[in-house]
């Protein structure tokens, strides 16, 4: 299930950064007195009240020849086209300008919910300045102020009032979803057209040719898949067309909609670091991850090859160790046969559950085995631990002392739950709780 996506959109210099910050709770866009400073759309996940959205910080719009305004122009329009709500920025310091009208012009366009928030009313004093906002209809101008916080809550009510009916997906619980991710060029549609065995998606060499992701059902041993093939996700910065810009929220909305994610790697370029950050989206998300090397045909190997680049794949994904690694290549179809048989395992153990009495002998054993460490004299003592949900399996344990879990001694049990129950291609997550 895609989350909603809020777009702020205005320009420069009106404090959308600083809003941004404001909503996701940390300091990841730039903010800096330069018009014109964020040049790409940030994207990160936002919550208010019981509502989970993406978030879009954009670049300005302004009309001019300066540096930057047509990507930046370019960069907000591709975010608007993308968001199901957008947050109108503008600074009543300044009043409304013309500027301000041309991004309006735009708004209208979009044809798209538009929540005007006018940004730096600092004191109550200064509401009586917002008033001329009205003037570029989009109704009720909230004010707020970015550098105190202040008007933030009224704005987002708006905005998650704005909000689509969430659509669910319309399949069967047994169905099995995934996706391929991974950067432009290695491979994916090739891979969905060889396991559909018909070109059912456009599969060119030129880079970033998958503008959307397409959702293709499939059958394999009475077992029902649907396949979610995405857009490549471009390395951030890396001038490209402006179609290609979207791609990582594209990818963004396949991942939350899969139960497993197939990270594909290019085994003819080997792994670069963006590999790692794409893996990081999936991860993150909880979802089953399977690491696909691709194009295993084209590389020069010997008996040894295959298990050094395992190694290497190992040590550059520390945070996958649970996932398994498939080589294969969709030119030549080898080794294909061993996807989905992988992907059922990992979908069947993201949603496994573990009865209480059997994992807390699991437990048991384990502190005997490894007893806490003590912290400054206090010693941590495990009592005991129950499963509390699946996709991804995630676990409770009640000790006497939270804040003295340290996350080695966290890590030591996750792997000893491993071992006792498997989980393979499924994060593990672990909660410590005070016993009451």
């Amino acid at each position: 299930m895609a989350k909603p996506t809020v777009a702020i959109v205005g320009r420069p210099n009106v404090g959308k950064s600083t809003i941004f910050n404001r909503i996701v709770g940390e300091r990841i866009s730039i903010v800096e007195d330069t018009p014109g400073v964020t040049r790409d759309r940030i994207y990160s996940p936002g919550d208010w009240l019981s509502y989970e959205f993406n978030l879009i910080d954009t670049g300005g719009i302004e009309i001019g020849d300066a540096p930057f305004l047509e990507e930046i122009r370019q960069q907000a329009e591709i975010a608007i086209a993308e968001a199901d709500v957008i947050i109108f920025i503008a600074n009543s310091r300044e009043g409304v300008t013309s500027a301000d009208e041309e991004v309006a012009k735009i708004l209208y366009r979009s044809k798209k919910p538009v929540v005007l928030a006018v940004n730096k009313v600092d004191n109550p004093e200064m509401r009586a300045e917002i008033y001329d906002f009205y003037a570029l209809g989009f109704g009720e101008p909230f004010p707020i102020s970015g550098s105190h916080g202040l008007g933030l809550g009224d704005l987002l009510d708006e905005v998650v009032k704005n909000f689509p009916q969430i659509d669910e997906d319309d399949f069967d619980e047994d169905v099995i979803k995934f996706s391929f991710i991974g950067r432009p060029n290695v491979g994916k549609s090739s891979l969905v057209n060889a396991l559909l065995n018909e070109d059912r998606v456009i599969v060119s060499d030129l880079a970033g040719t998958t503008r959307d992701a397409i959702d293709s059902s499939y059958q394999y041993e009475d077992q029902d898949f649907v396949i979610i093939d995405t857009a490549g996700i471009r390395k951030k910065g890396k001038v490209y067309e402006s179609t290609e810009k979207y791609s990582v929220l594209r990818a963004l909305k396949a991942i939350e909609r899969s139960d497993v994610v197939l990270v594909v790697i290019n085994g003819e370029e080997g792994i670069l670091e963006q590999d790692k950050k794409i893996a990081g989206y999936a991860h993150e998300a909880g979802r089953a991850v399977i690491i696909v090397v691709n194009k295993w045909d084209a590389v020069e190997k010997d008996e040894k090859t295959m298990l050094k680049f395992e190694e290497q794949i190992r040590e550059h994904f520390l945070f996958l160790d649970y996932a398994p690694i498939v080589f294969v290549s969709a030119k030549t179809k080898k080794r294909l046969t061993n996807l989905l048989p992988a992907i059922k395992t990992a979908s069947e153990n993201h949603s496994q559950r573990v009865q209480s009495s059997v994992l807390n002998e699991v437990i048991v054993d384990a502190v005997a085995m490894n007893p806490a460490p003590s912290d400054k004299g206090r010693r941590l003592k495990v009592y005991y631990a129950t499963q509390v949900a699946i996709k991804p399996p995630t676990f409770v344990v009640f000790v006497n002392e939270p804040e003295i879990m340290h996350f080695s001694y966290e890590r030591f049990l996750r792997n000893r739950i491993r071992d006792a129950f498997g989980f393979e291609g499924t994060p593990i997550r672990i909660i410590t709780r005070q016993r009451s």
